[in-house]
């Protein structure tokens, strides 16, 4: 039960997305795989109420500065059984984020992250020794990011996105590790890589170069003198590309406006639309909902905010309306976006049409608006976020439209955690509101996450007293 090979551990499945850990070479004769000793773990325990004597079901859950599970990558030949371990350094209290074959049967890359996650080193590691060696290495004063490489030209170049400017950026690098220059220019977030076509020595990006609103879909030659738009539409982009880079199918969406499915040449120009979603926009706008507004809010100390706002269809601005804030404002995130929200966002309309207004504010700690914006939170985890909250009630209170004396906030997980934090701190500038799976004190929470922004206890103990909810 201590030991797992090919598959993960709690921590890692949740905060790195690693479920299938282990991976084929590309002649099929090898598999690389994460083995996992959780000996040093202790278990949190649940209880399975499932039978008449509930029982309970021990889970290896390692909270903020507690002991991981020790990891080590293993590649094992198939014809022979044997099993080489890979070099992974004298230090032991690390995390391995990622990991594949390099474009080649006998190499495999790796991203190896300190505990603090402020350092990460890029290895090439040899499967039939196992000797590693260090390509490329990545720090930052606060966090680095577990991006992976963009291998391309048969292996021997590779893409990586840093932060080391101030934005995520992608740097090109030959295999050995020697940076060749800096690919995407501007102050702007690259969001996602969507392929490189070699070709035309140029990669395919989605970024916030109008702002952290929109998802546009951008290609970048290789020299990093030319970025060229390639979507045509305001609002947000999921592109995927055909293994060519000839054509690629978007999921294209705007706020209050159904996802659309549609094939385009790679330049951009339009082949045909594969699923129109008519039904459903048509239902939509039957409805007859008024659309979200945007709006730009600033603090106190005149920071900027991006806010959306859902009115009744009926709005009346001389009437006064009940207002419910929805935030989840965790490090990264976004949920003022000009996209569909699904379920969420036709409840949101359903309160509306009950006589509520409804609005979102991205917080500072959110993303798609550089380093310094989204950083600013470290080590003092739910202080700017629930101080941002809390002044972008009020400035809506201020609104001729909104009844201040009912302002509601509400949030799920990291949402949960800040809503009761600007419900608390708030000074009654909030009704009542709505906190579900909080995070009350980060102790309690697990170490990939809370370490990455907060540290460990000991190291910032002031920074976990005030962040705590409670």
């Amino acid at each position: 039960d201590n030991v797992i090979n090919g598959t993960s551990d709690w921590v890692y499945e949740e905060e790195l997305d690693l479920r299938d850990a282990f991976r084929w070479s590309p002649d099929g004769q090898r598999i690389a795989f994460w083995r996992f000793d959780q000996t040093a773990v202790r278990p949190y325990y649940l209880v399975n109420a499932d039978q008449l004597y509930p029982t309970l079901v021990p889970v290896h859950y390692p909270k903020a500065g507690t002991p991981n599970s020790e990891v080590r990558i293993g590649v094992v030949e198939l014809t022979t059984g044997r099993t080489t371990w890979v070099d992974l350094g004298a230090d032991r209290d690390i995390y391995v984020a990622a990991m594949d074959f390099a474009d080649s049967p006998t190499e495999i890359w790796l991203t190896r992250l300190n505990r603090a996650q402020n350092r990460l080193d890029l290895l090439l590691s040899d499967v039939r020794s196992g000797a590693s060696r260090t390509i490329m290495t990545d720090r930052d004063s606060a966090w680095v990011d577990a991006h992976q490489p963009v291998w391309f030209d048969g292996g021997k170049q590779f893409l990586f996105a840093s932060e080391r400017d101030g934005y995520t950026h992608l740097y090109l690098y030959t295999r050995s590790g020697a940076l060749v220059r800096r690919v995407t220019p501007g102050d702007w977030d690259v969001l996602e890589v969507r392929g490189v076509d070699e070709k035309a020595r140029a990669v395919y990006v989605t970024g916030a170069i109008d702002g952290p609103l929109s998802r546009p879909l951008l290609r970048v030659g290789l020299d990093g003198k030319a970025v060229t738009r390639i979507s045509r539409e305001p609002g947000s982009h999921n592109p995927e590309f055909d293994p060519t880079r000839r054509f690629y199918v978007d999921l294209y969406s705007r706020v209050g406006v159904p996802v659309v499915e549609r094939l385009h040449n790679a330049d951009g120009s339009l082949i045909r639309s594969i699923a129109d979603n008519a039904e459903l926009a048509g239902k939509v706008a039957a409805l007859g909902l008024k659309p979200p507004e945007f709006l730009k809010l600033r603090t106190p100390d005149g920071v900027e905010l991006n806010a959306l706002i859902i009115k009744p269809r009926d709005f009346d601005p001389a009437k006064r309306y009940p207002l419910l804030m929805y935030v989840y404002g965790g490090p990264g995130s976004q949920t003022v976006l000009d996209a569909w929200g699904g379920a969420a966002y036709l409840w949101y309309q359903m309160l509306a049409q009950e006589g509520y207004l409804v609005a979102s504010v991205d917080n500072r700690g959110t993303g798609a608006r550089g380093a310094r914006f989204r950083k600013l939170t470290y080590l003092r985890l739910g202080h700017f976020e629930s101080a941002d909250q809390i002044a972008a009630a009020r400035s809506l209170g201020s609104l001729p439209y909104v009844d201040a004396s009912r302002i509601g906030i509400w949030g799920w997980s990291y949402g949960g955690y800040t809503a009761s934090r600007s419900l608390f701190l708030g000074g009654g500038v909030f009704r009542a509101g709505i906190a579900v799976a909080p995070v009350t004190d980060w102790r309690f929470y697990d170490t990939i996450y809370t370490e990455r922004y907060m540290r460990t206890p000991a190291e910032n103990p002031e920074g976990y007293d005030e962040g705590s909810a409670l």
